[in-house]
């Protein structure tokens, strides 16, 4: 029993790491992450001059494109996400 459990976990881990390789691998997954880091730190920058010349109604501006880049970035990765899920429900039910 033992021995099958570990054969359907190591062919679910496969078929993760291949579905992974093939939409972009980790590299993508990377740089998604650095871009939202990076769109981040500009805003905050942005943020922090404003505020010292003393224009804070631009910063209002900028925590909204910030939550809505935030919101569409979000939407994308649950996206993903739930592609995800499907495929392997789709696999694991093929395969059985």
């Amino acid at each position: 029993m033992h021995l099958l459990q570990s054969a359907t976990l190591f062919s679910c881990l496969s078929y993760f790491v291949h579905t992974i390789v093939d939409k972009g691998g980790d590299k993508s997954e990377f740089m998604d992450v650095i871009r939202v880091a990076g769109i981040g730190l500009i805003l905050a920058l942005l943020h922090l001059f404003f505020e010292q010349t003393g224009k804070k109604e631009f910063t209002f501006f900028l925590f909204v494109f910030g939550y809505l880049y935030m919101t569409v970035e979000m939407l994308r990765f649950l996206r993903y996400f739930f592609e995800e899920i499907t495929t392997f429900f789709q696999w694991l039910t093929f395969s059985g």
